[in-house]
């Protein structure tokens, strides 16, 4: 009897320890490039949209750079940001999935802050490129921000927002050869309550990165 407990015993302390392993961590990306590219006019002439991509991996300090020019801080002394933000609510969230799972960008640490283990690509949308697009975005706006905002004004508001970030990576991925699309996501609801998101946070767009089929 004690031999048997002992092996139970014994599978629930390895069986902790594979769910602990498992356990999907924090990243922290390295220091953002802030320098180099192609001139502005000549990515606003090479902006578009993608739907076909390959399933090369985006390296990290490929990531880190997109994530800086989405919404990273431009100005330490005032930490605004490399997109506009209405009365600088700074509201809007960038959630990131990838095939391992869904992480928060955290700005100020320049970190993938581990939210959802799994691949919830597939919960941005019903394209067959979707889940197959090494890295998908999704813009959350966090309505407790914004300020005596209005319903209506916080939609509008949270949408420009939404349309200012998504340009600057439209313009990442011109001048570093990615390719890009922004999507309604399909189910909201679903995709919301995978990343954990409360009732004031609203999902408001999705946006797909990798490299070009070749």
């Amino acid at each position: 009897m004690q031999t048997t407990i002992k092996r139970l015993a014994g599978v629930l302390v390895l069986a902790a320890g594979v769910g602990m392993a498992q356990e999907l961590a924090d990243v922290k990306l390295p220091e953002p490039k802030t320098e180099g590219g192609k001139p502005l006019m000549q990515a606003l002439k090479q902006r578009q949209s993608t739907r076909e991509y390959g399933t090369q991996a985006i390296a990290p300090q490929m990531l880190s750079d997109l994530l800086w020019a989405a919404h990273g801080i431009s100005r330490a002394e005032s930490g605004k940001r490399t997109a506009p933000s209405a009365k600088n609510w700074q509201e809007m969230e960038v959630y990131v999935l990838t095939a391992e799972g869904a992480y928060l960008h955290d700005v100020k640490a320049n970190t993938l802050k581990a939210v959802a283990k799994g691949d919830l690509r597939k919960l941005t949308g019903k394209q067959e490129f979707v889940p197959l697009v090494p890295v998908n975005l999704v813009y959350v706006a966090d309505t407790t921000k914004m300020l005596k905002a209005t319903p209506e004004e916080s939609a509008f508001y949270s949408a420009t927002d939404t349309a200012f970030i998504s340009q600057n990576v439209y313009l990442f991925c011109a001048s570093e050869g990615l390719a890009t699309v922004v999507r309604m996501p399909s189910d909201k609801p679903a995709l919301a309550a995978a990343l954990k998101l409360p009732d004031t946070a609203k999902i408001t767009l999705a946006q797909s990165i990798g490299w070009p089929k070749k």
